[in-house]
């Protein structure tokens, strides 16, 4: 089973009450441990100076389809928001 360590971020999680720099292991693609861990990872991701957070959702957007497809797609809107750090978005009614 794969596993990868994100060591130093600052983790926030508003479900556990959790605000502090610390790491997360991640195994088989779910999160294992969050804290200060000491074993060994197939992947080590350096986040310092960065925010390890739960997806974020963003309750606003345009995604211009169907009518204005060449501005954005649902795909092209969809690949910039996972590269955001969204994991939902909620498309208002504009194609304009």
């Amino acid at each position: 089973m794969a596993t990868i360590l994100i060591r130093g971020g600052r983790v926030l999680d508003p479900a556990s009450d959790r605000d502090e720099k610390t790491d997360v292991l991640i195994e088989g693609g779910k999160i294992a441990e969050v804290g200060h861990v000491k074993v060994k990872a197939d992947e080590v991701i350096d986040a310092g100076g960065k925010i390890v957070c739960p997806g974020l959702i963003d309750m606003h957007v345009h995604l211009r389809e169907p009518g204005n497809d060449e501005a954005e797609t649902i795909a092209s809107g969809a690949a910039a928001a996972v590269a955001g750090g969204f994991t939902s978005v909620a498309a208002m009614p504009n194609t304009e």
